[in-house]
């Protein structure tokens, strides 16, 4: 029997460097997406009447999970963790919006509050997961 040995070379949860994006153009789109979806959440969670709400809201809702379900599906290809990472977060804004509904507790705010808290357990499990990859990763055998 032929015993084949998985090389490990760095995380087993990141995509290989020439995959990334790299750059300041990249930081930069990352940096306004980012500050756009937290614009949106202060701005529903405050209660400000403004133009930019309803958009800055709907980007928030989308792309928080979104961005979760991303880090959380590691080493895909780009466009398909892409694909994956966008119904999963349309999933998850619909069962958010049908349990507060079936619950008889719709509002906007506890909508926001229930998806951001939803996307940032999903941040935390990811990062956790990728943190103990590592760490198993690195153990001498």
């Amino acid at each position: 029997m032929h015993t084949k040995n998985i090389e490990r070379h760095g995380s087993h949860d990141l995509p290989p460097s020439e995959e990334r994006p790299t750059g300041a153009a990249a930081s930069l789109i990352a940096g306004v997406a980012v500050g756009i979806g937290v614009m949106g959440a202060v701005l529903a969670l405050a209660d400000i009447g403004s133009p930019l709400r309803a958009p800055f809201t709907l980007f928030f809702l989308l792309m928080a999970p979104a961005g979760a379900l991303a880090v959380a599906l590691g080493r895909m290809d780009p466009l398909g963790r892409a694909v994956a990472a966008g119904a999963g977060a349309l999933a998850v804004d619909l069962l958010v919006a049908q349990a507060m509904l079936a619950l008889h507790l719709w509002s906007l705010r506890g909508g926001v509050l229930a998806v951001a808290a939803l996307s940032g357990v999903l941040l935390l499990a990811g990062a956790v997961r990728r943190r103990g990859g590592r760490a198993s990763g690195s153990r001498a055998d």
